[in-house]
């Protein structure tokens, strides 16, 4: 299976700078959306977070801009999972032209489940670590992004 697809919009003026790109600030609006999206397909959606008072808190994000995304794009996210344990886990999305595999900025992030009573960390649920892991194994074959596991530097001196 491939990454999954978790979000699909088009590129509207109000998300546009004065260079006629998407502004920095809704790629990662985009990748927020498509991380709603991945916990609702986790069972963890507004009336689950309700109920259970659980939800995810994003601990750690990296963005890279690779290619322009210009007004009117029609774009989609794909999503996948790069690990999981009990209760963190670290994804990596790629914003893609819809159609294309050609990636136009990738996201890579690590979220923490939380009961949100404390706040404090908690495990995932029985359900949600079953979809987890459902996920995890239709992704087997799918290579690792090429841009997980970045650091920002600059390259040391000679």
């Amino acid at each position: 299976m491939p990454a999954l697809t978790t979000y699909q919009t088009r590129i509207i003026p109000d998300w546009v700078d004065y260079n006629g790109h998407l502004r920095d600030a809704f790629y990662l609006l985009i990748f927020s959306y498509a991380t709603d999206a991945l916990m609702d397909r986790l069972g963890m959606d507004s009336n689950n977070r309700e109920a259970s008072g659980n939800s995810l808190f994003t601990l750690e994000l990296h963005l890279n801009y690779l290619h322009e995304v210009k007004l009117d794009a029609e774009v989609e996210v794909h999503t996948q999972i790069i690990a999981h344990d009990s209760k963190r886990l670290h994804l990596y999305h790629s914003l893609h032209r819809v159609g294309d595999d050609q990636e136009l900025a990738g996201n890579e992030q690590m979220l923490l489940h939380v009961d949100l009573a404390g706040p404090r960390s908690t495990p995932f649920s029985e359900d949600t670590l079953g979809k987890l892991q459902a996920i995890v194994a239709e992704q087997t074959d799918l290579p690792a992004p090429a841009y997980v596991g970045r650091v920002i530097a600059l390259p040391p001196k000679k």
